[in-house]
């Protein structure tokens, strides 16, 4: 058995035990979205305030998950050799378990209406080892002010700073994150996968009983920020490179308008001018949970660890806006993403579009439980690729079924066809086609 194994192996024994010793501990957090069932369509943390504060309180919590993965790919590509090998063939696939990952959840209740998260991935695709996902503070009260105004303008607002998961869109509230797969009624997230962390802040403003959701960000636009001063030519300007300022905004309505009707849709905004490495598209450092597919022979799990996705490659500069509607009728979800984003790298002189579009229909029985599901999911992209003329279009059909055994234990099982069309022949995706079964097993707590 290898070192890496029995890391994994040892990993797994501590989160049971930690999960076993620390449920009936866990301290109450205010402003905060669980990571068990009780997060299932949780977006924003609204500013119902039902958690007394009793003093500091620190939340110590964790997600784990398990694929079992059962694919297979194909393409019709025109070998293209290097070294005397065909980097356009297929990694031979076979049934089997993929690498567990794991999450470390860290969450302090600092004082009344101050909280704190710290994120860390255990153990992902991307990086074996623990990797820290970033942390924030986020206030609701600022009660140290001592002042009377400023304490009824915070009964309508948010602040968050640090280094956080950008508020872009709706999706990333329902995506896998690493072992935190409790609110994805899929194994896998979106072809054009957005999200990102980065450090910066946002204010929003949403009332208790309105229902309006409105707000406003900036961040630095970088994942792995830089105080280097930049060295390139922006094919664009023809001037030296800027790593200018990053903004995004939200502006919605999410209204539970009686027992059994929910209704929510928002419009959300990225902009970043200049960057040294944009990571709005590629900024998941967990990977995706459909290992190896449509990669070739030489591939390794952490080296191509985004397998499935398509990453637009909007690096020097991004402008992209989403819009999510969200219904729930009893136990009737429908769930739909609009997204046109533009952008380029650093060597081209002129923007690319890409159009994306997702349909997800769930229904969760039984009634009021809601311990099972079925869903479907409708997922395409068509985008135009760096330095060519011709638009490329990728799309993917899900099914699942699933079953929350507890409030912290999920099973799923899903389908999954997704095909690559007008890609050149020379492109190992050209003729792309993978399909299969996924299994999941997942716990948060």
């Amino acid at each position: 058995m290898s070192i890496d194994t029995m890391k994994k192996i040892n990993l797994l024994v501590f989160l049971c035990f930690a999960f076993g010793i620390l449920k009936a501990q866990q301290p109450a957090i205010q402003y905060f979205r669980p990571y068990s069932k009780a997060g299932l369509n949780v977006f924003e943390t609204t500013k119902n305030d039902t958690t007394l504060f009793t003093g500091m309180k620190v939340r110590i919590g964790g997600n784990f998950t398990q694929d079992f993965q059962g694919l297979k790919d194909q393409n019709n590509s025109t070998p293209v050799l290097v070294g005397g090998v065909n980097t356009n063939q297929l990694m031979p696939l076979t049934n089997g378990f993929n690498l567990a990952m794991a999450n470390l959840n860290i969450d302090v209740q600092l004082e009344d209406g101050i909280r704190m998260n710290l994120t860390m991935y255990l153990s992902t695709r991307h990086h074996q080892e623990t990797w820290v996902k970033g942390g924030y503070v986020q206030l609701d009260k600022l009660l140290f002010l001592k002042s009377q105004v400023i304490d009824d303008l915070m009964k309508n607002f948010t602040i968050k700073a640090g280094d956080y998961e950008i508020d872009y869109g709706d999706q990333h509230f329902r995506r896998s994150d690493g072992g935190n797969a409790m609110f994805n009624p899929f194994v896998e997230n979106y072809i054009m996968d957005e999200f990102a962390t980065e450090i910066g802040g946002e204010i929003y403003f949403h009332p208790v009983k309105s229902g309006l959701i409105a707000m406003l960000g900036i961040t630095n636009g970088e994942l792995d920020p830089t105080v280097v001063a930049p060295t390139q030519i922006d094919s664009a300007t023809h001037k030296l490179n800027k790593y200018s300022p990053a903004f995004h905004g939200k502006l919605g309505y999410d209204k539970q308008v009686n027992k059994d009707f929910r209704f929510r849709i928002t419009g959300s905004f990225y902009v970043d001018k200049s960057a040294s490495s944009n990571p709005l598209f590629f900024g998941d450092r967990t990977g995706s949970h459909y290992f190896f597919v449509m990669e070739n022979t030489a591939a390794t799990s952490d080296g191509n660890a985004w397998s499935g996705r398509y990453n637009p490659q909007y690096s020097e500069q991004v402008r992209t806006f989403m819009i999510n509607p969200f219904v729930k009728y009893k136990g009737v979800e429908f769930f739909g993403t609009y997204e046109r984003a533009q952008g380029r790298t650093i060597a081209e002189a002129t923007m690319r579009t890409a159009n994306q579009y997702a349909v997800d229909l769930i229904y969760r029985f039984p009634q009021e439980k809601e311990n099972f599901w079925i869903g479907g999911r409708y997922n395409s992209v068509t985008t135009t690729l760096p330095f060519s003329p011709t638009d490329v279009t990728i799309n993917r059909a899900v099914g699942s079924v699933g079953w929350f055994v507890t409030r912290n234990v999920m099973m799923k099982v899903e389908y999954v066809n997704q095909q690559y069309k007008n890609f050149a022949t020379t492109n190992i995706l050209s003729g792309g086609k993978f399909d299969g079964f996924m299994f999941e097993a997942s716990i948060g707590f």
